[in-house]
């Protein structure tokens, strides 16, 4: 259904400290630089972009906006959300850990980037 996502950010070299080590946590690359000044993270099929926005105006997150990260493990979610922590992102919602969706249950680990952005790394039990 996506091509890819994208979020904006205020400073990129401090954006990609911390997206590159949480996508190195998980397995994946350190992102590329695209000529433009977006950072270009490519996993699992999937492409993540960080940008300055377009317009000129300050990034701000998106109000009720999750981006989820599929997880193949539960420890794979925590070593995603640890590097998080340790490089500019804040630990938010519950504890990573089980919920029970009603439907399904998962493990989330739920992380805000350096910018505010709400992410997700999710793992469908």
């Amino acid at each position: 259904m996506y091509s890819h996502m994208m979020v904006g950010s205020n400073d990129i070299a401090r954006s990609k400290k911390f997206y590159d080590a949480t996508f190195t946590a998980i397995g994946g690359q350190p992102g590329i630089e695209d000529d433009k000044g977006r950072l270009i993270y490519m996993y699992n099929g999937g492409l993540f972009l960080v940008t300055k926005p377009i317009d000129g105006q300050p990034a701000t997150p998106g109000n009720g906006m999750t981006i989820g990260i599929a997880m193949e493990t539960e420890e794979q979610a925590n070593a995603w959300h640890a590097a998080g922590v340790a490089n500019g992102g804040k630990a938010i919602e519950d504890p990573p850990g089980v919920r029970d969706g009603g439907t399904m249950t998962l493990y989330l680990a739920y992380l805000r980037d350096p910018d505010g952005n709400k992410l997700c790394a999710l793992k469908r039990m």
